[in-house]
């Protein structure tokens, strides 16, 4: 990925990055596709009524973090409350959707493998938002 270079570029950050806000964005996307191609492949089980809740939760939180990874991304005039509130909200779809692929992962090693890159982003958020943290 480029967030670092690309961001540490901007004019408004002058070098000066967070880079435990660009691990996330990083993380982000990884997890948002993983959680894309996890509800494809769930689809593609032949047990895909069992795998609804599941399919849903990839869906919810592929949409967290790629809406996540794009606020995250935008420096001008950026706004922290709001960057702020979608890290919190990522870290949760995050949780929840790793707790709902853990619950398959013996089975489906889609879902072992998506359950661990929620949870990466779900600690990734978290830092993202101590490193954030006014004082």
């Amino acid at each position: 990925m480029h967030a670092q270079q690309i961001i540490a570029t901007h004019p408004q950050v002058k070098g000066n990055t967070n880079d435990a806000l660009i691990r996330c964005i990083e993380q982000c996307y990884d997890c948002g596709q993983a959680c894309i191609a996890c509800a494809d492949a769930c689809l593609g089980e032949d047990m895909v009524a069992q795998l609804a809740q599941c399919i849903r939760s990839d869906l919810d939180c592929a949409d967290a973090c790629f809406a996540t990874g794009a606020v995250a991304s935008r420096r001008t005039g950026s706004n922290e409350a709001v960057i702020r509130a979608m890290l919190t909200a990522c870290e949760t779809a995050c949780r929840a959707c790793a707790e709902e692929c853990e619950r398959h992962a013996g089975h489906h090693e889609h879902c072992r493998i998506c359950a661990e890159a929620c949870r990466a982003c779900e600690r990734a958020c978290g830092e993202a938002l101590r490193s954030m943290q006014p004082g």
